[in-house]
């Protein structure tokens, strides 16, 4: 399989890295990465005491909110996200066609 694999406006080769989780235990819910995030990707979730994902938002169960990466189909691999990130949470991937 080969990599994929793109070129920058310069012509120089670039590997994009695709958003694949966030570290819901680290991620404070500042909300930096889906400001500089173009392209929804991310998404602000709740979370109980048990650091469960809560779908109903107005639960009183409600202990925090964190950044998940809602819509991965999205990412283009720029990792803008993991670059503005300041607790270092994001996992990325390569792809291989």
């Amino acid at each position: 399989m080969a990599q994929l694999t793109g070129l920058t406006f310069g012509g120089k080769a670039w590997t994009p890295k695709f958003a694949q989780e966030i570290d819901k235990d680290k991620c404070i819910g500042c909300g930096r990465c889906v400001k500089v995030c173009g392209y929804n990707v991310l998404g602000l979730k709740a979370l109980n005491e048990e650091g469960e994902f809560v779908e109903d938002e107005d639960d009183e169960e409600i202990e925090r909110k964190v950044m998940a990466v809602t819509s991965p189909e999205n990412c283009i691999g720029c990792e803008a996200c993991s670059r503005i990130c300041p607790k270092n949470c994001y996992t990325h991937v390569v792809l291989n066609n």
